[in-house]
């Protein structure tokens, strides 16, 4: 069985280390924003270069807290794409303001930063660019658009920890980044955790205080806030990883060029990387006509594969029952039918990617 991520793996690989790094957490017992997760603040703050870096619960609540320090309220809309995970836009939902989407590029499946300045209204207040799989978003298009409009940019990093938009990590680039460190991530705890960035101090206070009941001072509280804060046996595992989280996303880039030398199939579209990008290959996505056949094919060969997404978020029940939308998003709907990841991990072998080419080779 190839498995889409092998956990195994990595834990087996980083044992000794992550083994030591729990232990220590259990042995201090300062488990709640105890001394690593203010470590680990610091590291990654420090790894993007950037002043502030805050530990929150998840990635979802990374963008919901983000949304908030950015004032984002009932009536707000902000603009963000089909093709990625409910959470980038449920959090918006959740504030009682509209996601406006936009429809993205098939190359790359990221924002079509074309068709952004003709969704801005008078209620734009922020744009969520993706960095889908690990490909950065086309970003100084975006800025451009959001200095013009004076719009706030989140950038939803959850698939791209280290990934590089013209020499500058994704996350350091908009107003804040945010990040996730679920399981199957480039970056990943043993369970839920996430990670806010941002080089605006306001901005940082603020979502410090809202991951902690709205209190910068214990049982004196400024406003409505939430219990989000990162785990400290996750932060001690996160740290023991993000040590080697460049080493990770080499082995990702060479075995994405593995697979591209692999497979040849005239009725495939391998993944495209944009010029002055650097992907890190969360996921290895291709595009078939036939996808449902490519992922039988796999299966009955015990090998797995996954399709995110098989439904865009225009065209969620959920977000129709709320906001009625009606228009197409060709792009967005096309992918969402032929669009199949392969199994993608560091500790991928040259033959477990010979056996997966050769699968997706004669299929067709």
């Amino acid at each position: 069985m190839i498995p889409m991520v092998d956990l195994k793996r990595q834990y087996h690989d980083l044992k000794k280390e992550i083994d030591v790094a729990v232990s220590n957490v259990l042995e201090e017992t300062r488990f709640i924003l105890g001394p690593n997760v203010s470590a680990l603040e610091n590291e990654v703050a420090a790894y993007h270069n950037l002043p502030y870096a805050i530990g929150v619960a998840n990635g979802t609540d990374a963008l919901l807290l983000a949304l908030r320090a950015c004032n984002i309220k009932e009536g707000d809309e902000v603009i963000t794409t089909p093709f990625t995970f409910i959470a980038t836009a449920e959090v918006i939902a959740l504030l009682k303001a509209r996601p406006v989407f936009v429809d993205i590029c098939p190359e790359t499946f990221n924002l079509d930063c074309s068709q952004i300045a003709g969704k801005i209204t008078s209620k734009t207040k922020a744009i969520i660019p993706v960095h889908l799989f690990g490909h950065p978003a086309d970003m100084n298009p975006i800025m451009e658009i959001a200095r013009k409009h004076d719009l706030k940019v989140i950038e939803d990093c959850a698939q791209a920890f280290g990934a590089k938009y013209e020499d500058r990590k994704v996350g350091s680039i908009g107003d804040i980044g945010c990040f996730s460190f679920f399981p199957s991530k480039n970056l990943a705890g043993c369970g839920d955790g996430g990670m806010v960035i941002t080089k605006n101090e306001e901005i940082a206070g603020r979502i410090k205080m809202l991951r902690n009941h709205g209190s910068s001072k214990r049982y004196y509280h400024q406003e409505i806030g939430y219990n989000s804060r990162l785990d400290e046996i996750q932060a001690a595992i996160i740290r023991v990883k993000l040590k080697k989280i460049d080493q990770f996303n080499t082995a990702r880039r060479q075995n994405a060029v593995a697979y591209c030398a692999a497979i040849n199939n005239k009725n495939v579209t391998l993944p495209a990387v944009a010029s002055g990008c650097e992907h890190v290959y969360h996921q290895f996505t291709i595009r078939a006509k036939n996808r449902d056949l490519l992922a039988d094919a796999l299966h009955k060969k015990d090998i797995a594969s996954a399709v995110y997404y098989p439904v865009p978020l225009h065209q969620q029940k959920v977000f129709l029952k709320l906001y009625n939308y009606s228009e197409k998003l060709p792009q967005s709907e096309m992918c969402s039918q032929e669009v199949l990841s392969l199994p993608m991990f560091p500790e991928l072998s040259d033959e477990e990617i010979r056996l997966i080419a050769d699968v997706v080779n004669n299929v067709f």
